[in-house]
């Protein structure tokens, strides 16, 4: 039956609508981790870490779009923003594919994050117009669970890609994705902000939802905790694929470790979704941020005194790091929405915005940390482990006191 009278699709259509609109992200960006050597070789001068930027201009310009898509969803419905999204998307994958300039691939990137921002906030801001609480960190939880298929098989579909057409094509394999996201939404999807719930674009209005997102306590320390931890994804993503290449020479089968690690690690949101109605998204989070950073410090140490094992160490850290995403992220976006029913677009579109600047901006150094070992990444992550795990006790401790 339908999620909700307005609706024409039920439950398991919605969530699978969500995943894809979660996944726009991870498709954009891990895609292109096979194509990196290729773009280094052909526009970045044989520099891998200058070919990376593919990926942080990409964040940079959906950091900047994600504060715009929620107060603009709030203002004329969330579907003209996907719309809108999707157009600027598709228009820039076209221009990234047609040039062959290092800077304009890069400034195309950045363009086509600015659009992918319209489906990642208006996706939330279109749960939280629908569920709020457990049900929604549950809803979340499962659409992640479905969406981390993506990055699964998006690095091995970017090397069949590149193998057979060569690394611009993926742009190609971006046009198709978003045009069947915005055909199914267009649709099977009714528009789930009634006229009179709009806010009107108005600079005083937007600067109130952002003091009332700034000023709760608990939305506040939320929104750092969640710049900490995909602070810890990026500086992954940038510098994966160079540690698989250059430290353990496995470059060539790079994608199918990292699509078998995002495979197994996925089943965390899974098991999140069951956990979590049970348990809380408080309980949850805490527990899983102390046992990563007891697996981040383990693992440096053994990587430290048994170096003949660091491939399968490296391995499984990276397993580890994947399922606490899985375990904390969609739980981290409930407990940032739930007092913010009444301006799910700008929450969304500020709570995005913060951490994924935040993130991208604190992780940009790391690909200057690339060199005979993975234990600089590892410390990194572990650092920002430990600032993410006392900001939750913080909210602990706040939700304690209330």
């Amino acid at each position: 039956m339908p999620i909700a009278p307005s609706q024409v699709m039920g439950r398991t259509e919605f969530i699978a609508l969500m995943a894809m609109m979660f996944a726009t992200v991870a498709f954009s960006m891990d895609a292109m981790l096979a194509a990196i050597p290729d773009i280094a070789d052909e526009i970045a001068d044989g520099s891998i870490s200058h070919a990376a930027w593919i990926l942080t201009s990409f964040v940079a310009g959906m950091g900047l779009g994600t504060f715009f898509a929620g107060p603009l969803s709030d203002a004329y419905g969330r579907k003209p923003i996907v719309y809108v999204g999707v157009i600027i998307y598709i228009l820039s994958a076209m221009a990234a594919w047609a040039t062959s300039s290092l800077e304009w691939v890069l400034f195309a990137r950045f363009c086509q994050g600015l659009g992918a921002a319209g489906p990642r906030v208006v996706s939330m801001a279109m749960v939280r117009d629908l569920f709020s609480g457990r049900e929604m960190a549950r809803i979340i939880s499962i659409a992640m669970a479905i969406f981390i298929l993506v990055p699964a098989i998006a690095p091995a579909m970017g090397q069949v890609i590149i193998n057979a057409f060569g690394w611009r094509s993926i742009f190609g394999s971006f046009i198709i994705f978003a045009l069947i996201l915005v055909i199914w939404v267009g649709t099977r999807y009714n528009e789930s902000l009634a006229v009179v719930d709009r806010r009107p674009l108005q600079v005083g209005l937007m600067l109130d939802a952002v003091k009332q997102l700034l000023t709760h306590k608990s939305v506040r320390l939320s929104i750092l905790i969640q710049t900490f931890m995909l602070a810890m994804l990026f500086a992954t993503l940038i510098l994966i694929q160079p540690i698989y290449d250059q430290i353990y020479d496995r470059g060539e089968t790079f994608p199918f470790w990292f699509g078998a690690v995002a495979l197994f690690s996925g089943a965390s949101s899974l098991l999140n979704a069951y956990i979590v109605t049970h348990f809380g998204m408080y309980r949850v989070i805490t527990r899983t941020l102390f046992i990563q950073v007891v697996i981040g410090a383990t693992v440096l140490i053994t990587l430290v005194l048994f170096p003949a094992i660091s491939f399968p160490l490296f391995v499984f850290w990276q397993f580890c790091l994947f399922s606490q995403a899985g375990l904390t992220m969609g739980n981290l976006n409930a407990i940032s929405m739930e007092p913010m029913g009444h301006i799910a677009g700008m929450a969304a579109s500020v709570i995005g915005s913060i951490s994924t600047l935040g993130g991208a901006l604190i992780a940009s150094p790391v690909s200057l940390l690339l060199s005979d070992t993975p234990a600089p990444l590892i410390i990194t992550v572990l650092g920002f482990g430990l600032c993410a795990m006392f900001l939750m006790s913080r909210i602990n401790r706040q939700v304690t006191e209330d």
